[in-house]
């Protein structure tokens, strides 16, 4: 089994197709559907990496990843952020110690790319 991937989204679609495409091509994917349940699984998952949408239900994408950034057991977590809009995208990713970021809509190519960045 390839390496693990928490996607975070509440998109359905979205979710089930990034999901899939992830799957094809080896890697290891758990899902969540809003913040709060995000931190629960990267507590008992362990991801070796984070797709974390800026907004989502209870606790937003940057709450998240810092929250994720405090935790000593989770801080090497690497965690790309992924919104629709641009506005203070770059701000918000240095804030909350993320990685980096992603514009929806992007492509498969774009999304592999930017994972293999930080994961091998």
């Amino acid at each position: 089994m390839g390496k693990k991937i928490l996607i975070v989204d509440d998109e359905p679609d979205l979710l089930r197709v990034v999901c899939f495409r992830l799957e094809k091509i080896g890697y290891q994917v758990i899902s969540a559907v809003n913040g709060q349940e995000a931190l629960e699984l990267a507590e008992k998952e362990s991801p070796d990496l984070m797709l974390l949408d800026v907004r989502l239900p209870l606790l937003g994408g940057p709450e998240v990843c810092s929250r994720i950034k405090k935790d000593e057991r989770l801080k090497h977590i690497p965690v790309i952020l992924f919104t629709a809009s641009t506005q203070s995208i770059t701000e918000k990713v240095q804030a909350c110690g993320a990685q980096g970021y992603i514009l929806k809509p992007f492509s498969s190519e774009e999304l592999f790319k930017k994972i293999k960045e930080f994961i091998s």
